[in-house]
């Protein structure tokens, strides 16, 4: 397999937004359960590289297979804070590939200045979780039934990675 960890670019948006529905229609792992319309993922797309910040893709032999991003949020007393999100299809997992896109995109989201890094993931999914401690990540804390998923609620666990003084 030939694969790449790269900036999103306009050449990656068609087949990110087809990884984002792919994941999102699994119901395990995102906020969503099927993509937002092509039109704004393409203006949200386009905003990210517009405003120079922090998505990175995965591509395996031409086809985008996941994604990661630290995004700002709102509010000036939040400025230096991102929230972290990451997919990749069923075929890219347990591969190391979430690894590499999280380096990347923590990375990134030093360089542009940020010093706190959110995230938020459902309780009952270990692998992402022990990835995400892995990386430095702590447990803030528990949203108790905090997604809805067919009517059953699951609980998410509040995480976040801070930057270190020496900027690691």
């Amino acid at each position: 397999m030939n694969l790449s960890i790269e900036p999103v670019a306009p050449a990656h948006f068609e087949g990110l937004w087809r990884a984002l529905d792919t994941v999102a229609r699994e119901k395990r792992f995102l906020a969503f359960t099927e993509a937002p319309p092509w039109e704004s993922s393409r203006s949200f797309y386009e905003h990210i590289i517009a405003n120079d910040q922090c998505q990175v893709v995965a591509v395996a032999d031409g086809q985008v297979v996941g994604w990661c991003d630290v995004l700002p949020g709102m509010g000036q007393t939040r400025a230096h804070v991102g929230t972290l999100g990451i997919g990749l299809i069923p075929s890219a997992r347990h591969q190391g590939i979430g690894s590499r896109l999280m380096r990347a995109a923590i990375d990134g989201a030093w360089t542009r200045g940020l010093t706190r890094i959110e995230l938020s993931v459902r309780a009952d999914n270990a692998n992402a979780k022990a990835l995400y401690e892995r990386l430095g990540f702590e447990l803030e804390g528990i949203r108790r039934r905090s997604m809805r998923v067919d009517g059953v609620y699951h609980d998410s666990l509040a995480m976040a990675l801070l930057r270190r003084d020496d900027g690691g």
